[in-house]
């Protein structure tokens, strides 16, 4: 017997959860992806602002901005990003390599430079295929010229490359943790100079930066982890920017169901309302309303309408109004004699009509004599 009942009671629980989980909607976050440990677009803001490599390696691995929080070796530790430049004419390639051991490299995204005939510059900053996907690319536009094109044309200028290496670090520099997705992605909404604009584009304009990049590609952890590739990572789209796109989709279809999931709670919840009845819930009358009546306290109208649902006491024999262009006489104009009077009538003899300052009581009481003769 006991078991029959335990066995009943069982039931009835799972029968209240599942109707309860029925009527929550729950919206999951999407997972975070490698990609989304190093902003481009925060790597072509810090770009515009150096004065040259040198300075703009310095702001990449500067603990105090922290611009990257990319930890591929998995050591608990942001790995250190060093930069090496190639040069063809007026082209400069400039690779950004993650330090991952003494002799093992990655390649993290590619900054191609070129100066045309007219002395324009355009800039493109690349995320690598293995990191971000195929024709990942920003285009930065700087309100401003950036001082480091000063230093890329000049007679003796010679390639940068970064003296730093496993183990041999700038003194400025020390590691720290990463941050959770979430707080770097709110972390480096401040590191971007948002005067300028980072339009995205999937193609590349340099043919130049392009052939320099081939056979100079080092690819040390894509070596080592096949299987973590974008393509692996996130099967059915190109790149990053195509998984961003979805997420934003999913998040804004998630909120609109639950917009509508709680409208539809919140109207189910309320009573029906005729077009000659008053909701008798909450013991409220609708009154039309004309368009020159202004009303103080707006919470309780409905403008598209124009109705205002009013509250009323429970005791109270108030009956709806058609309210029109025309003066209405308050009680509140009356004296107090005529008031007090007007309502020990309405006491005494409830089918007793009130009626406006020009009719007396005792009238009223002649009329209603005179009524009764004539029936008789």
């Amino acid at each position: 017997m006991k078991t029959k009942i335990l066995t009943f009671l069982l039931l009835i629980v799972l029968s209240i959860s599942k109707n309860y989980a029925q009527d929550r909607t729950t919206v999951t976050a999407t997972s975070s992806d490698i990609s989304d440990n190093l902003d481009l677009k925060a790597v072509a803001s810090i770009f515009g602002d150096s004065r040259d490599l040198n300075d703009f390696e310095r702001r990449l691995n500067d603990p105090k901005i922290q611009i990257s929080n990319l930890d591929l070796n998995e050591d608990n530790q942001v790995d250190y990003l060093r930069v090496i430049e190639t040069i063809e004419r007026n082209t400069h390639l400039i690779v950004i390599q993650s330090v991952l051991g003494r002799d093992t490299f990655q390649d993290v995204a590619t900054i191609e430079v070129q100066r045309d005939r007219h002395n324009n510059v355009q800039v493109q900053v690349v995320g690598d295929v293995y990191m971000y996907g195929s024709n990942y690319i920003y285009e930065p536009v700087y309100v401003t010229t950036p001082v480091i094109y000063n230093s890329f044309w000049t007679g003796n200028y010679h390639p940068y490359y970064s003296s730093w290496n496993w183990g041999y670090y700038p003194s400025y520099y020390y590691a720290w943790s990463p941050f959770p997705i979430f707080r770097y992605r709110n972390h480096i909404g401040i590191c971007i100079n948002n005067y300028n604009y980072y339009n995205y584009v999937s193609y590349r304009r340099c043919q130049v930066a392009y052939n320099l990049y081939r056979g100079r590609r080092c690819n040390g952890y894509e070596n080592r982890y096949l299987d973590r590739s974008f393509g692996f990572r996130n099967s059915g789209y190109s790149n990053s920017y195509d998984l961003n796109q979805h997420r934003i989709l999913n998040t804004v279809a998630s909120r609109n169901e639950v917009a509508v999931n709680s409208s539809r709670n919140f109207n189910s919840n309320l009573p029906r309302i005729n077009n000659t009845t008053s909701v008798n819930a909450s013991r409220s009358y609708v009154h039309n309303i004309s368009n020159s009546r202004a009303f103080s306290n707006p919470r309780n109208s409905n403008q598209q309408n124009n109705i205002i649902v009013t509250q009323t006491p429970r005791n109270s024999n108030a009956t709806p109004r058609s309210f029109s262009n025309q003066a209405y006489q308050s009680p509140r104009n009356l004296s107090i004699q005529e008031h007090n009077t007007r309502n020990f009538e309405s006491i005494r003899n409830p089918k007793v009509r009130t009626f406006s300052n020009n009719r007396s009581v005792n009238s009223v009481r002649n009329e209603n004599s005179s009524r009764g003769n004539r029936r008789i």
